[in-house]
């Protein structure tokens, strides 16, 4: 794995959106159909204003005991940390560890293209390590 390989070489460019308005229920019932631990949330436009994911759920729904049927606005991550699709994947590494953060969003010209997780670099280097013992 090149470390100063550009963050849109790992990178996975198929985003799953939920509405702001649609519950949380109906936004956890996404990530279990597609079997994803984030979503982004897109407006009418189609424009990135939110962020979902697992720890949302655990930290501002479960624990304070919200009700499923909240709309995922109330919840979800407003303050979008994203990298360049050019950042190198070291960089990328470290604005994650600096934010304890799993999940990070891409972006090109101010507009959201991607997702990158700890779970893509957890599949490049399995990939990586079938083919070398592939070759063996």
């Amino acid at each position: 794995m090149d470390e100063n390989a550009p963050i849109k070489v790992y990178m996975v460019k198929k985003l799953i959106a939920v509405n702001p308005d649609d519950s949380i229920q109906e936004a956890c019932k996404v990530m279990v159909d597609f079997d994803i631990g984030s979503l982004v949330v897109v407006d009418k436009n189609e424009s990135v204003i939110g962020f979902f994911t697992k720890s949302d759920i655990i930290r501002r729904v479960i624990v304070p005991g919200l009700p499923y049927e909240t709309p995922v606005k109330e919840i979800m991550t407003k303050e979008l940390i994203t990298v360049s699709s050019t950042t190198p994947l070291k960089e990328v590494l470290k604005i994650m560890a600096e934010h304890r953060i799993k999940h990070i969003l891409v972006e090109d010209n101010k507009k959201i293209i991607g997702i990158f997780t700890l779970s893509d670099l957890l599949e490049a280097s399995r990939r990586k390590l079938e083919t070398a013992i592939a070759t063996e």
